[in-house]
């Protein structure tokens, strides 16, 4: 593929609202999504547990977020017929294919923030003497 190519098809999911691949990114590329879906790599947790886990995600928000999860087949909710209802939820199959695009989206964070750091510093001081 070509730059101009390469280019084009990014413009092509990108301009278009209703594309598919621009959902699906934004829905995985969301801060609550990748928290959640982290979260549940190690264990199936319950609600409250998520929620003890994720500082700062309202209760609206987790239930949305899980929502459009189990929506887009990344998280399975197992609801369990007791009083009161246990409800779970883990990584689905294919949920679990996004583990390792998360570790190594983690992974260049960890690498790259320093420099991240210092340049949005240098940003910040040049953004001071012009403003």
């Amino acid at each position: 593929m070509s730059d101009d190519d390469a280019r084009w098809a990014a413009f092509q999911w990108d301009a278009r609202e209703n594309c598919e691949v621009r959902q699906i990114l934004d829905r995985i590329a969301d801060k609550w999504s990748l928290l959640v879906v982290s979260l549940l790599e190690e264990r199936t947790m319950r609600f409250n547990e998520l929620r003890r886990e994720i500082d700062g995600i309202s209760q609206r928000m987790l239930t949305v977020t899980l929502r459009n999860l189990e929506r887009d087949g990344l998280v399975c909710r197992t609801v369990y017929a007791e009083v009161p209802p246990r409800v779970e939820y883990c990584l689905s199959p294919l949920g679990r294919t996004l583990l390792g695009t998360i570790q190594s989206l983690v992974r260049w964070t960890e690498e790259h923030q320093e420099e991240i750091v210092e340049a949005r510093a240098e940003f910040d001081r040049a953004q001071q003497r012009t403003g």
